[in-house]
């Protein structure tokens, strides 16, 4: 049996692990992927014996596999069903009995995190704005954030803007930037008069963005980012994140303990917020950009509440470049009721 990267999905063996052990090309007998860099399966073993040693034996907890899907977002190809997982996992082990047993995460790798986060959000909206009692760890977040920096392939070349028109022409070009600071509103990103710009990955996601009603006519400009920004990349941290990079029990265990945080995070800057309310739901994700920047970052990556594109918010607005500006009519809105 020989298994790949896609097994796993995991960034870090995709990229450094699997190809310093791969003994040859072709398909994997695992997930089915073609052309495929293989590895026997026992090779991988030294990297999840660390992985797997902040979990406890308990029999009333769940087993290593359904643990690492989701704690680590492990196993995401379609193939990598719990059946083949588990099939996997016993491989790398060379332990049919491990897989079926049932674990439990360590206390090392459990943390109030969360719930700190919770009271700082609940604090930030609605009692302490300015100088909140709640602490997070700050030097923690910020060492964290340096593994959400998105690798530059993975930075789409085309980035779009979207402005309901007010009259028949589309807006010029030099009209669909960030607006001036006396002009600029709250947003999911940033704090009143401090403009940030806004660009979605898709036309689509665009227009959804602004929440047109059918008829309106829209104006769409395309912009391109340079290379070489460093953009936290919060969509979905669990799959950015790789326990492979750490090399030590304690770290693995830190790290555990901040992935939810992280998701947490995450859905701060995806969660729909209805306009009447958006002054102050924006805060927890504002000062949660701001930090971002204070760390060095360029910009920050989000999933869209509204498309199925994802969105970048750029703390300098003129690291972009307009290129073009074409007119759009809605035809239709489309919703959908939970």
């Amino acid at each position: 049996m020989h298994c790949c990267a896609n097994c796993f999905g995991d960034n870090h063996l995709k990229i450094e692990v699997i190809p310093s052990l791969s003994e040859k090309v072709g398909e994997c007998s695992c997930c089915g992927s073609t052309n495929q860099l293989l590895v026997a399966p026992i090779k991988l073993r030294e990297h999840f014996e660390l992985l797997a040693s902040i979990y406890v034996q308990n029999d009333e907890g769940r087993t290593l596999v359904e643990w690492l899907k989701c704690d680590w977002a492990m196993f995401r190809h379609p193939q990598m069903d719990l059946a083949h997982a588990k099939e996997l996992l016993a491989e790398i082990f060379d332990d049919g009995d491990l897989v079926r047993k049932k674990f439990s995460p360590s206390a090392t790798s459990i943390s109030d995190a969360l719930l700190r986060w919770e009271a700082l959000r609940e604090e930030l909206m609605h009692t302490n704005r300015f100088f909140p009692r709640t602490e997070i760890n700050l030097e923690r977040l910020k060492r964290l954030f340096s593994f959400l920096l998105v690798k530059e392939e993975d930075i789409p070349k085309n980035w779009y803007r979207a402005r309901i028109q007010q009259g028949a022409p589309a807006h010029a070009l030099d009209q669909m930037g960030a607006p001036p600071e006396n002009l600029a509103s709250h947003g999911r990103a940033n704090p009143a008069g401090i403009p940030y710009l806004y660009l979605a990955s898709t036309i689509q996601t665009a227009v959804s963005e602004v929440r047109p009603h059918t008829g309106e006519k829209i104006s769409v400009a395309e912009f391109s980012i340079p290379e070489g920004l460093n953009i936290a990349d919060l969509r979905h941290p669990r799959q950015t994140v790789s326990p492979f990079i750490l090399s030590d029990e304690n770290e693995i265990s830190l790290l555990r303990q901040d992935i939810e945080f992280l998701e947490k995070l995450g859905e701060e800057l995806t969660r729909p917020v209805l306009p009447r309310s958006a002054a102050f739901d924006y805060i927890p994700s504002q000062y949660l950009c701001e930090f971002v920047k204070l760390c060095g970052f360029d910009g920050v990556m989000y999933r869209s509440s509204v498309g199925d594109g994802v969105n970048v918010a750029l703390f300098n607005p003129q690291r972009a470049i307009g290129i073009v500006v074409q007119g759009l009519q809605v035809s239709r809105v489309l919703v959908h009721i939970a």
